[in-house]
Order: C-alpha cells, then sequence, then structure tokens
C-alpha cells in the first residue's frame, strides 16, 4: 500500500532586524561582521555565522574557501566546531547566519547548505536542545525554530547498524 505524506514547518519573518529581540540583533550583527573576516577569492561570496551558547557566549565563523573546492569549510560549520572545541558542553542555542556580496548584504536570506543542515541537526541530536536559526538580509529576516526543520528525513545514529560492545 503506497501512502502520501507531507512535511512542512512554519517560520517568521521580518523586514528588518530592528524587528528582533536586541539580542537576536546583537547576534546578527556577529554574523554580519564575521562575513567580513571570511576568505573567499573564488566566489567573493562572505558567508559570516554566530553562535550564541547556553552561557550567553557568542562564538563566530566565517567561510573559508579553498582551490581545491571540497576543502573548504562554511561559516556554519566553522563556528559550530569552534563552539564544540573552546567550549565543550555549553549548548549552541541560536545560529544566525549573514552573507555578502561585492553588492553589499545579500538581498534575500540565505540558507545552510546541506552539509551544515546535517551538522546542525547533529548537534541538535546530541544536546538534547533545538537550535533557532536565524537568516539575515538586506529585505528580510526569517527564524526558524528549530535547525532540524531544515534537514526532515535527517540522516541519524539510528541510521546507522548496531554492533556489539
Amino acid at each position: 500500500m503506497i501512502k502520501t505524506n507531507n512535511i512542512s514547518f512554519t517560520f517568521k519573518e521580518f523586514d528588518t532586524v530592528e524587528e528582533l529581540e536586541s539580542s537576536d540583533r546583537e547576534l546578527v550583527k556577529s554574523a554580519s561582521e564575521a562575513a567580513l573576516n571570511a576568505y573567499a577569492p573564488y566566489s567573493g561570496f562572505r558567508v559570516g555565522a554566530a553562535v550564541r551558547l547556553a552561557s550567553g557566549i557568542i562564538v563566530t565563523g566565517s567561510n573559508v574557501e579553498n582551490a581545491a573546492f571540497p576543502s573548504g569549510i562554511c561559516a556554519e560549520r566553522n563556528a559550530l566546531s569552534n563552539a564544540s572545541a573552546n567550549h565543550p558542553g555549553n549548548i549552541p542555542m541560536v545560529l544566525a547566519v549573514a552573507a555578502i556580496t561585492e553588492a553589499g548584504n545579500s538581498y534575500e536570506p540565505v540558507s545552510p547548505c546541506g552539509n551544515c543542515r546535517q551538522v546542525i541537526a547533529e548537534e541538535e541530536i546530541r544536546s538534547g536542545k533545538s537550535i533557532r536559526i536565524i537568516l539575515s538580509s538586506k529585505n528580510k529576516i526569517q527564524v526558524i525554530e528549530q535547525g532540524g526543520d531544515l534537514l526532515p528525513l535527517q540522516f541519524s545514529r539510528n541510521n546507522l547498524p548496531v554492533t556489539p560492545c
């Protein structure tokens, strides 16, 4: 028997960053500043990410391109890895993403790539807490309440074979 299923999620959209709470505005500003530090000589597309940890600490990351394209790293994974390595046990609560091109801030929000979505989803599983995602741009801000919404039917440890200890 064939079943048809539907996957959907709801997110909030704001016209400007000024409509966000002050702590979210601060995070978006940190992500935008991190984008300025990106190394993007090939694409010219600079992305910054900022993660607010449970303690209130903000950790940033930016994309780093490489001539061997698969060797680069995205801003989101850079920030989450930085947080994990330097603040173990301090759970990521909110992740803001901002992108800058030669023309300035991106006109539309830039959503995390598939690799980053998988890393965000794994971090939520690891911590047992949702990570709220803020995608900022010149024309609007999108707020997604949990990163897992960006990757339905995600690969997880439940997909791995069970091996005896």
